[in-house]
């Protein structure tokens, strides 16, 4: 893709990112007004149907980060350029704000402070579960985006269905983030900063972890059988 196409790269970004924390965050917000009806199972499921949506409607553009963390673990994986990179986590900050602020318009307030993450166990434990979570995504995500020999096609399922898996794994403990816009739009909104260093920091080194891990198993592993 062409340096001069960034703007348009970033506008989507910006898109995406907005529908992640619209839809997601306003799960929770539905689920908070309207005594549990929705329930950890149907926000999970908002998060990652959303996740697939955006991934098939800007994959092709920007290539559908939505994630600090993931853009920065491409960087250092050396399969995305750092100069972009500047424009592209401003851009996913700027969507997730936007997304929180509509949130609050709509409901003419801050319920359940809009989606904001705000971990259930201790600071360190919720780390480590944060941590672990966007490693798992990350695994996922640097398979289908960057190995030939994944299914290109089922690749926003593939990553859909682990930010589906991870917000039921930890939805309870730390709000599932595994990303830092999406915790910085509501918790900027809201006002709601509680431990909100752990979602800036954890994410990212998780998403390193879970790239570097991906890059060993496939370069130490086999290649599969030609047909």
């Amino acid at each position: 893709m062409s340096r001069g196409s960034l703007g348009r790269r970033c506008a989507a970004e910006v898109l995406a990112t907005f529908a992640l924390v619209f839809a997601g965050c306003g799960a929770i917000v539905v689920n908070s007004e309207n005594d549990g009806t929705l329930g950890e199972l149907g926000i999970a499921g908002a998060f990652g149907l959303v996740i697939m949506a955006m991934i098939y409607a800007t994959g092709h553009v920007s290539g559908a980060h939505m994630n600090p963390a993931v853009t920065l673990s491409f960087v250092a994986l050396r399969h995305f350029p750092a100069r972009d990179a500047l424009g592209y986590v401003p851009a996913q900050l700027a969507g997730a704000v936007a997304g929180a602020l509509v949130l609050r318009i709509a409901w003419d307030g801050t319920p359940a402070d809009l989606g904001a993450t705000v971990p259930s166990v201790g600071t360190w434990a919720a780390f480590l579960y944060e941590f672990v979570l966007t490693a798992l995504l990350m695994f996922v995500v640097v398979a289908v985006a960057t190995d030939v020999r994944a299914v290109g096609s089922a690749a926003a399922i593939a990553i859909g269905g682990t930010v589906a898996l991870d917000a039921l794994v930890g939805g309870q403990v730390t709000g599932a983030s595994m990303n830092p816009a999406r915790s910085f739009g509501p918790a900027l909104v809201a006002g709601q900063w509680d431990d909100f260093w752990l979602y800036a920091v954890a994410p990212p080194l998780g998403a390193l972890a879970g790239g570097l891990c991906y890059v060993f198993v496939r370069a130490g592993g086999p290649e599969p059988a030609q047909p």
